[in-house]
Order: structure tokens, then C-alpha cells, then sequence
């Protein structure tokens, strides 16, 4: 769909001359091709959940490892065709390893927050990256 967009702004033919130079001139792995884009949106949303928390009753669950549950566990749906895709283990790799560099490299002081009170920037962003990766899956 993102490609249909970039093509309409910019011309078909235009286009295929801009895929051809680049891949002519950076070849990368299959792997990091396919599995990249899940790395990366496990490294934004750890980003956005790493200092959230949903609290039900009394206890609290804290969102830092959400993402992680959230990619294997689409992988996992993907594997018993629950939902669109292709399982495969360079996407768990990939979502691991990112998620690690977000969680124990990338530091910054916000305060801990219940993700819906008060609803604010950071976890509005948070809400609505899931959402935004869920359907990308399920969206055909």
C-alpha cells in the first residue's frame, strides 16, 4: 500500500529507476530485508511502553515486555495461520535484539505512568502504534 502511494507521487516509471539504482548499489541479506521492519517497530513501541504500566484492581503490569509478547506472539499466529504473514525465527531474532537495544541502551527519565490515566502524548502514541502494527497484519 505504501508503495502504491510513493508511486502515485513520484511516477511508475520513476520508481522502478529508484528500486533498480538501490538495489543495484546496497545489497543486503534477505534477512534484513524481511525481518528489519519488525525489529524496528519493536525498538519504537519499547520506546513508547518502556515506562507505562495498565493497572486492573490492585495490580499492576508493567508494558516493557509487551512488545516482545506482542511480535513472537504474531509470529506464532502467523505460524497457525490465525493471521497474515509468514512465521519465521529472523523475525523473534530481530524483535529480540531490538527490543534489548531499546530497553538497555536507549535510556531516558520519564516517569512511570498508568498508560490510560491520565491519557497523555506518550501513551496515546504507544495505544495507537499497536493498534497501527496489528492492522498491518491483519489489513489486506
Amino acid at each position: 500500500m505504501a508503495t502504491d502511494l510513493f508511486i502515485s507521487l513520484i511516477s511508475l516509471d520513476r520508481y522502478v529507476g529508484l528500486k533498480e539504482s538501490i538495489v543495484s548499489n546496497l545489497t543486503l541479506n534477505e534477512h534484513i530485508i524481511n525481518s528489519l521492519p519488525e525489529g524496528l517497530w519493536v525498538f519504537c513501541i519499547t520506546l513508547t511502553s518502556k515506562n507505562l504500566f495498565l493497572k486492573i484492581g490492585n495490580r499492576e503490569i508493567n508494558l516493557l515486555f509487551l512488545p516482545l509478547i506482542f511480535s513472537i506472539g504474531l509470529e506464532f499466529f502467523q505460524l497457525f495461520k490465525l493471521t497474515n504473514g509468514r512465521f519465521d525465527f529472523w523475525d523473534i531474532g530481530f524483535s529480540i535484539a531490538f527490543w534489548a537495544i531499546a530497553n538497555y541502551v536507549v535510556k531516558h527519565e520519564n516517569v512511570r505512568q498508568n498508560i490510560l490515566r491520565p491519557l497523555n502524548t506518550n501513551s496515546l502514541i504507544c495505544v495507537l502504534s499497536y493498534l497501527i502494527v496489528y492492522l498491518a497484519h491483519v489489513w489486506e
